[in-house]
């Protein structure tokens, strides 16, 4: 079985300062690397995945600016391949299925932002089109929501995304124990 790593929308707008920071992206951030620095010295493919926005008025991720660069701690390196997309679920409208069906990928190990948006479509994507799929939990983020008049906490909101990709989706994993599994991406 091969196995991919897949780094989802950790960019500039996500972090402190940008313009639509999350709560530990930092964090997530720092634990990508590590999993793309272990992807890299096994020779695993990397797949950055990009979101830029298709709307010219768009909050964040906007065509061209610093806040849609993939962040400096999990940047491509060149022969890296990086997935532009424009909605939520990096497979739909991208070729992302193709660059991981063309390297002969079975599992999928993810990363990245926002929890509960576009890793969660992606993983639920990932697990339909057969793949095994792993998250690893502290190397994503999200952020509060606001639901019926309330504040959900972005930790809560965090663990009943997890909880729920855990339940019939993915093996969901800390950084720790990822780089200590045998096939580690």
């Amino acid at each position: 079985m091969t196995r991919a790593l897949l780094i989802i929308d950790l960019q500039n707008d996500y972090f402190p300062g940008g313009a639509y920071p999350l709560a530990g992206t930092e964090v997530a951030a720092a634990n990508a690397a590590l999993l793309l620095a272990s992807a890299r010295a096994r020779g695993s493919l990397v797949v950055h995945v990009r979101h830029e926005s298709g709307e010219p008025d768009a909050p964040f991720f906007r065509p061209g600016t610093d806040g849609a660069a993939i962040h400096q701690a999990v940047a491509p390196r060149a022969g890296e391949a990086v997935v532009v997309k424009s909605g939520i679920n990096a497979f739909l409208g991208t070729d992302l299925k193709a660059v991981l069906d063309e390297a002969g990928v079975t599992e999928l190990t993810i990363a990245g932002a926002m929890s509960h948006m576009c890793v969660d479509a992606a993983v639920r994507a990932a697990s339909d089109f057969g793949y095994a799929v792993t998250v690893v939990q502290d190397a994503t983020a999200t952020r509060d929501l606001d639901f019926d008049g309330r504040t959900v906490a972005a930790a809560d909101v965090q663990a009943a995304f997890m909880s729920a990709l855990a339940f019939g989706y993915a093996s969901v994993i800390s950084t720790t124990e990822a780089l200590a599994a045998p096939a580690a991406a």
